[in-house]
């Protein structure tokens, strides 16, 4: 069985996180202009997209980059809440 294609919408997500290099802010701008998507779709969509094979296997930095970092950001949120002992 092939391994699934990406789509052209999830590709100009994957190139356009790769290539984005400026502020949070001017980023949901250009992610509205850019892609058409709410800056919540696009995350929606990027968070969904980095757990495929297609995504690791079309970018494999990124996707690893993508995945650490939302791993220590579930860390760090997993951190603050435990009780102090």
């Amino acid at each position: 069985m092939p391994a699934p294609q990406l789509t052209d919408l999830e590709v100009a997500v994957l190139d356009f996180e790769r290539e984005w290099l400026q502020g949070p802010a001017a980023k949901e701008q250009a992610i509205r202009s850019q892609l058409g998507l709410s800056g919540a779709r696009y995350y929606q969509i990027l968070g969904r997209l980095i757990e495929t094979p297609a995504a690791l296997s079309y970018d494999p930095l990124l996707v690893r980059r993508l995945l650490r970092q939302r791993d220590e950001r579930r860390e760090h949120r997993a951190a603050r809440t435990r009780p102090i002992d």
